[in-house]
C-alpha cells in the first residue's frame, strides 16, 4: 500500500500555521483542531513543522512563555518528508528510527498531504486484514 493511495483515503487538507505566528497561537489552532502537529509554512513552501513535542522541550523546559515566542524559533527544520509512491513499511520504518509521528507528503517541491503514525499503523492494519481475508477464502475454496 503506497501513501498516494492512503492520501486519497483520508483525503489531503493540511493544518499549517506561519512562521512569524506566535505558539501560544499554533497551540490554540492544535487545540481546535485536535491535532497533535502544523506545518509551519511560508506561501506554499514547508518551512518546518511544529508538534506538541516542540512546544514541551522547546518551550515549557526552557522556561519560555508561549506568548512571547514565535513559531519559527521553535520548529523543527528541515523536515523530513516522502513522496506518494513510499509504501507503508517504509514510512513506518522512518518514523519509528528517526522517532517523528507525522510526515508531510510532497512530490515536485508540492504539498500533498500530511500523515500520521495512526494513519499508517491503520493502513497497515487494513491490509494485514483483508490479506488473512483473502487467505480464508483461499484455504475454504471460496475465491
Amino acid at each position: 500500500m503506497k501513501v498516494g493511495w492512503l492520501l486519497k483515503k483520508k483525503g489531503s487538507v493540511v493544518c499549517s500555521i506561519a512562521p512569524q505566528a506566535l505558539v501560544y497561537e499554533a497551540l490554540e489552532k492544535m487545540e481546535k483542531e485536535n491535532i497533535g502537529a502544523l506545518l509551519v509554512m511560508q506561501g506554499d513552501k514547508v518551512e518546518g513543522i511544529f508538534t506538541e513535542r516542540d512546544y514541551a522541550r522547546k518551550v515549557i523546559l526552557k522556561g519560555k512563555y508561549s506568548k512571547d515566542i514565535m513559531v519559527r524559533d521553535v520548529m523543527t527544520s528541515p523536515v523530513c518528508y516522502v513522496t506518494k509512491e513510499r509504501n507503508m513499511h517504509e514510512c513506518m520504518a522512518l518514523m519509528t528510527e528517526k522517532r517523528f509521528r507525522h510526515l508531510p507528503v510532497i512530490e515536485d517541491r508540492q504539498l500533498l498531504g500530511l500523515i500520521s503514525i495512526g494513519d499508517v499503523v491503520k493502513a497497515i492494519i487494513d491490509e494485514q486484514d483483508h490479506e488473512i481475508a483473502d487467505y480464508e477464502n483461499y484455504i475454504h475454496g471460496w475465491y
